[in-house]
């Protein structure tokens, strides 16, 4: 069993899998897009749930602070309701809160240039809200 992790941005979408056990998530790509053109994204997310037969999707849901929905999350409520469409695969919100800003801390741990964090940070950001997902699916 493996599950997909995203991160949804304006124009770009950061992709990430977990391991077949289900313990470890890894960042794959970022796919791009013009804003709000989701659907240019589906040929390729579909190749990468059947390359990794994936089972499950986990979408980071970008609430404010305060825990409320803003402009971001109905965005990406739009979006979990194509991804259920397309793939009849179960989706999982899981709060996103600071996902990008551990993404960014941890680019810069590793000295990443500035034009390399940003073409990494959005799957980079998609391993942590998948990581985050499976750690509290397995109870940690």
């Amino acid at each position: 069993m493996r599950i997909l992790g995203l991160d949804l941005g304006t124009k770009t979408l950061g992709v990430a899998i977990s391991d077949k056990t289900c313990m470890i998530a890894s960042n794959i790509t970022t796919l791009r897009f013009e804003e709000e053109k989701y659907e240019s994204v589906i040929g390729d997310l579909r190749k990468i749930i059947e390359e990794y037969t994936v089972d499950e999707i986990v979408i980071g849901l970008p609430k404010n602070m305060n825990n409320s929905l803003g402009f971001a999350a109905m965005r990406t409520k739009n979006f979990i309701e194509i991804l259920k469409r397309e793939f009849n695969l179960p989706v999982h919100e899981q709060d996103e809160r600071l996902s990008s800003v551990s993404a960014n801390n941890i680019l810069l741990k590793a000295d990443i240039s500035r034009k390399k964090r940003k073409e990494k940070v959005d799957s980079v950001a998609a391993s942590i809200i998948l990581q985050n997902y499976l750690d509290i699916r397995k109870g940690k």
